[in-house]
């Protein structure tokens, strides 16, 4: 579990006000001094990740903020990234001291929590300072909230805090699988596995391996393949495979040589059903055909690696979306790594990778963004198949077509 993917953790988001122990309940948590506990307000600046496990959990990502309640310009960009995290948090946890109980920027906190439907869970602590008895409980009580008493200095409550996060933790976190379910044991799945500039080196890329592990779990047989060996490859085979999967990139080439009865897919559509909505981000595509001149798109990219060589989002698609609306005058914005827009109503469409760096709180948060001011979201693997006409054939496996 230790070299899980910081996107297939749960994500647990510690907020609060200055000084109310956020930092010191992080370290107690952990059982290390993850974050800098100091007595002045203010001292937790950007967002804090700690990557652990939790039994009967397993790897989580727990990540310390800066204060709520923070003041002036640099003190409301604080503000700014906390709320920001909340983006991609599975479970919150508001901090409280026990005597200054709930006030104005809690009470916000919460009604954000409550729109956003994340599970939250209320930690009042300093409990073994505490001048107030009952009080609190009882208010919280009233107002149906869940909540536990700490001491995160003296580490009193942390087991209790463990069991409510297991207990917190949502029913559709995540996919327990990214394809297994389409197959069954003793299926041939063959992966086409391209090892251009952008791969990374002396490894497989996540969703390689992730589709690797999910097949073995359910006593499936894999070969994996570069593009130009496909061909000989599906000639040497006596067993016809159930699945083939490719990059999007070289759907073109897989056309060409792949009889039409086997079933193929990509690993960026895969995705688009694991990380995010399928049926959003098929339908999304569709909008390509609508787009005139003078239209804004966002092409929205979670890596942060720089763009090399024949990149996907900054050459691949833009190509292809040219050649599909015959040069029409489509301008074009990009995004990259957690810096996704807040404003997006002045575009026609976004274009998202598969998602691999993201978690799938964080994913459907986008998509829903989007969804909220009426802009279509679709994903490379979709526009790559749409535009190769191969939209409805790389769709099939998963029943749509």
């Amino acid at each position: 579990m230790r070299g899980t993917p910081v996107s297939n953790r749960l994500h647990i988001g510690i907020f609060g006000k200055r000084n109310v122990g956020k930092s010191t309940l992080i370290n107690s948590l952990t059982g290390q001094d993850v974050a800098i506990v100091s007595e002045v307000p203010g001292t937790t600046t950007d967002p804090v990740n700690k990557a652990m496990e939790i039994h009967d959990i397993g790897p989580v990502l727990i990540t310390d903020t800066g204060g709520i309640d923070d003041e002036g310009l640099i003190g409301d960009m604080r503000v700014e990234k906390a709320y920001k995290v909340l983006n991609k948090t599975d479970i919150s946890l508001l901090v409280i001291d026990k005597d200054s109980g709930l006030g104005e920027y809690e009470e916000k906190f919460l009604k954000e929590i409550e729109s956003r439907r994340i599970p939250g869970l209320v930690v009042v602590n300093k409990i073994d300072i505490s001048q107030k008895n009952g009080e609190l409980s009882e208010f919280l009580k009233s107002r149906k909230l869940n909540y536990i008493e700490v001491s995160a200095l003296n580490k009193t409550g942390m087991d209790s805090l463990r069991q409510r996060i297991v207990k917190m933790v949502p029913d559709d976190f995540e996919r327990k699988t990214i394809l297994s379910d389409l197959l069954k044991p003793g299926s041939l799945v063959v992966i086409v596995a391209p090892l251009d500039m952008e791969a990374p080196k002396g490894r497989l890329k996540i969703p390689q391996v992730q589709a690797m592990r999910d097949l073995l779990d359910i006593n499936c047989s894999t070969i994996m393949v570069k593009e130009n060996g496909l061909k000989a490859l599906l000639k040497s085979l006596k067993q016809k495979p159930n699945l083939i999967i490719t990059e999007s990139q070289i759907f073109a080439k897989a056309k060409d040589v792949l009889p039409e009865d086997i079933l193929l897919t990509s690993f960026s559509i895969l995705y688009a059903r694991y990380k995010g909505d399928l049926g959003i981000l098929a339908n999304g595509v569709k909008y390509i055909d609508k787009l005139k001149s003078g239209d804004k798109i966002l092409i929205a990219e979670a890596c942060t690696h720089h763009p090399i060589g024949d990149d996907i989002g900054r050459v691949l698609i833009p190509g292809l979306l040219n050649k599909r609306l015959k040069n029409k005058n489509i301008k074009i914005d990009y995004c990259a790594g957690f810096d996704f827009p807040n404003d997006l109503k002045d575009y026609k469409l976004i274009v998202h990778c598969g998602g691999c760096m993201l978690n799938r709180r964080e994913m459907i948060h986008r998509i829903n963004s989007a969804r909220e001011v009426s802009v279509p979201t679709t994903n490379y693997g979709m526009v790559i198949a749409h535009c190769n006409g191969m939209l409805e054939k790389a769709l099939k496996p998963f029943g749509i077509f």
